[in-house]
């Protein structure tokens, strides 16, 4: 049983990394691209949240599944 706790954890921690790292490359892409064409930024900066936003779903998603494992 204590080895299914841990397994968890690890498995949630694994899924909140997994979307920090998207998040942040999704992030680090739309700066470059609205600094070579800053007069789209408006739809990058659109598209880079509509991004992000799906990838928090997945990840807070795998996280339940995760705790629910418990």
């Amino acid at each position: 049983m204590e080895l299914a706790k841990i397994a968890a954890a690890i498995g949630a921690a694994l899924c909140v990394f997994g979307a920090a790292f998207g998040i942040s490359k999704i992030g680090k892409s739309a700066m470059e691209a609205i600094a070579r064409q800053p007069e789209s930024a408006g739809n990058i900066r659109t598209s880079m949240i509509i991004v992000a936003a799906l990838i928090e779903g997945v990840a807070l998603f795998a996280v339940v599944v995760c705790f629910m494992a418990l």
